[in-house]
């Protein structure tokens, strides 16, 4: 099949220098695919230049309007879409998001097909590209970060200035200066692991739930969390994790128990809005709460961590809750705060590893359906639009459409 991918520059504000396809990617795709060709549009933020697509024989031009297929990252600018192509980015639409109802008005208003990276997925449902891993990455060195500043313990340098990941593990071993703390990592997917590769790298020891439950250590030492550690059914009948992702509502939260032993929170674990909340304003106010520093890396707003009000900035990543008033503080305001980091676009703090990672899975995982027949619907199930119309499975969202755009 032949097929011209274009690679649009990012237009999102703040801008995003996370690119779908890296230079040597690129290469890699073109090697794989005879019928494939690929052209990059000029960006000035991309953390790859344009010198460095040309250098490997890429065309690189500001007009990108003849390609089949544009590709990008985050949400495109309604007035940049380009009508009657072929768009592929995360949307952010598929839960009824507000500030994105005029981007998918607009997606069918010029006949465009979007495909969502977030719906692509392989026959078992399971996602197949993501950035997941580097949001977990950066997200559990921004909460080691957060708790050095926190208590005077050491300075690291900020992700976002280091040139890669390289370059951040030289800051890992200022870590050591650690007190032995306890931290909790939620979740099992891929930011969880993510999360769990820095401590693992740190070298802070990992121990069992029932050892970080009820023995001190003379080390800082975490735990991973799954599920089951910290729900259960209101019934009391045994755990089973299919049903607890199928109707979280019949489950009640038990992390009260790990709140008198953890000091660092670092949340990875995906929630839902009808499961349980982590723990409740009110429990921030019991004598035996000892949170003190949380890495909300899933950064769900009013989420499964109440105290996550608001998300950050990579630019001013923490802010302060004040338990006693339930208000937020500038970050570091006093001790006695939950000191908590909610940046929602972690993985563009190392842009360049966190795009040759998604290149990889591009190629793998998606690009030989999407330059094949489709057999196994992976695109399909993740075109979100086409035609002027929501495709099937996305009807659900008609009522979301109907709704009139504020201003």
């Amino acid at each position: 099949m032949s097929l011209t991918i274009g690679l649009i520059r990012e237009g999102k504000t703040p801008p995003d220098k996370r690119v779908p396809l890296t230079p040597k990617k690129c290469g890699e795709a073109l090697s794989a695919f005879p019928g494939l060709r690929i052209v990059v549009q000029s960006s000035a933020i991309r953390s790859y230049t344009d010198q460095e697509y040309r250098d490997l024989d890429l065309e690189v031009r500001d007009d990108i309007s003849d390609c089949d297929v544009l590709m990008g990252v985050k949400e495109v600018p309604t007035d940049q879409l380009i009508p009657n192509k072929t768009y592929l980015f995360f949307s952010h639409t598929v839960k009824k998001q507000p500030a994105n109802r005029k981007l998918l008005q607009a997606v069918l208003e010029k006949n465009i097909t979007l495909i969502d990276y977030e719906r692509l997925t392989n026959a078992q449902g399971e996602r197949i590209v993501a950035f997941g891993r580097y949001a977990g990455i950066v997200g559990a060195y921004n909460g080691l970060l957060t708790y050095g500043r926190k208590h005077s313990l050491y300075n690291l340098k900020p992700a976002h200035q280091c040139v890669d990941m390289d370059d951040m593990q030289e800051e890992f071993f200022k870590v050591k200066k650690l007190p032995p703390i306890k931290m909790a990592v939620t979740g099992s997917g891929r930011v969880a692991q993510g999360a769990l590769e820095v401590l693992d790298r740190m070298g802070i020891r990992r121990v069992s739930v029932y050892d970080y439950l009820y023995l001190n250590f003379n080390e800082p030492v975490y735990t991973q969390l799954r599920s089951s550690d910290y729900n259960r059914r209101r019934d009391g009948r045994v755990w089973d994790t299919s049903d607890f992702h199928q109707h979280p509502e019949e489950y009640e939260s038990t992390f009260g128990n790990f709140l008198p032993v953890t000091d660092l929170l670092i949340a990875c674990a995906y929630w839902h809005p009808a499961a349980p909340l982590l723990f409740s304003e009110a429990d921030t106010r019991r004598p035996d709460f000892r949170i003190n520093t949380i890495a909300d890396v899933t950064c769900d707003v009013n989420g499964s961590v109440p105290t996550t009000k608001r998300s950050s900035i990579i630019a001013d990543p923490a802010f302060d809750y004040n338990s006693v008033t339930g208000e937020l503080e500038p970050a570091y305001s006093r001790l006695e705060n939950i000191t908590e980091m909610a940046v929602d676009n972690l993985p563009c703090e190392l842009p360049r590893n966190a795009s040759r990672d998604f290149g990889r899975q591009l190629i793998d995982m998606v690009l030989p359906h999407l330059l094949g027949n489709d057999a196994e619907g992976v695109i399909a199930r993740a075109t979100i639009a086409k035609g002027g119309q929501l495709t099937e499975p996305y009807q659900y969202l008609r009522d979301y459409m109907a709704e009139p755009v504020r201003a």
